[in-house]
């Protein structure tokens, strides 16, 4: 079995797509380590975008089901929350973005480089705070497969002034963060 590193974000009815997310991975992958929930404004909106905040958390879990087979299962989760291929709306001239579930492969075991379609380690470990301050949280003496450092030493190097976030209270199965005895 193969620690399997996963972000999960939404930006509509966040608390109940999240919920029903962790639901399905619990009943398909059983015990897993889930993070704090975290909220934060919209990252790298372009010119006339504008977004709801973001409800963001990471997930451990282990398995031996191939990268491919992981981020299907990942893309199906997300279509039956609701998200459709073009996250963009249109009102009034303004695109708004809406996310009711995104599923980020962030990691599996220690791959690098593009496997299945999927790149890997995902860049956003390195450059997203609603990506690494949940992550460090989780795994802190876990090394990041490309460069080797701890996630609590990345996350203690990031400016975290760029980009604010703060944890939210959110009622789960556990009380969050939960910590799996077998994976952490």
């Amino acid at each position: 079995m193969t620690l399997v590193i996963l972000s999960i974000g939404s930006n509509v009815q966040p608390r109940q797509n999240i919920a029903a997310c962790l639901d399905a991975l619990l009943q398909t992958f059983g015990d897993m380590s889930v993070s704090r929930l975290y909220e934060s404004q919209p990252v790298g909106l372009r010119h006339g975008e504008t977004s709801a905040n973001f409800y963001n958390l990471v997930v451990a879990l282990t398995s031996d089901w191939p990268v491919g087979q992981l981020q299907a299962h990942f893309k199906a989760l997300e279509k039956k929350q609701g998200r459709q291929q073009d996250s963009h709306s249109k009102q009034d001239k303004q695109t708004s973005i809406v996310q009711p579930l995104d599923l980020d492969l962030l990691s599996v075991g220690q791959l690098v480089g593009c496997h299945d379609g999927v790149e890997l380690p995902r860049k956003d470990i390195l450059h997203h705070a609603f990506v690494l301050r949940p992550l460090a949280e989780l795994l802190p003496a876990q090394r990041h497969p490309l460069t080797q450092r701890r996630y609590a030493e990345l996350w203690q190097d990031f400016n975290a002034a760029t980009q604010p976030l703060w944890p939210v209270a959110f009622a789960w199965r556990f009380e969050l963060p939960h910590f799996s005895a077998t994976l952490c």
